[in-house]
């Protein structure tokens, strides 16, 4: 069985979308889908992003997106381009990305 490894081109990263909890403020639980229907923007983690040529050595090469390697991202729900084979994954433009999201505890806040 073959794996398929996808390299982002140009200024693009590979998004893999994160489900979040399917509870309302109340502790209700939504039905699938319907949390989705009313949010502008998706959560996702940066699984792969675009790299500088490299001269066939083993190194991956530099990340040239600016966004970090594994860093969890906002982006609009409708932006980027759904992998046909894996629908969790989007392809984005960087400029599609709205914002990185670092994940803190509440007493490191101060």
């Amino acid at each position: 069985m073959k794996v398929r490894y996808i390299k982002p081109l140009g200024p693009r990263v590979l998004v893999r979308v994160v489900k979040l909890e399917d509870r309302s403020k109340a502790g209700l639980f939504l039905p699938q889908g319907a949390k989705e229907e009313h949010d502008d923007a998706l959560y996702g983690e940066v699984v792969e992003v675009a790299r500088a040529e490299t001269d066939g050595e083993a190194d991956l090469g530099e990340n040239v997106s600016g966004v970090p390697l594994g860093a969890f991202v906002l982006f609009p729900k409708k932006a980027g381009t759904r992998v046909p084979w894996d629908e969790a994954l989007r392809l984005l433009e960087v400029r599609e990305v709205l914002a990185t999201v670092e994940e803190v505890e509440p007493d490191e806040l101060q």
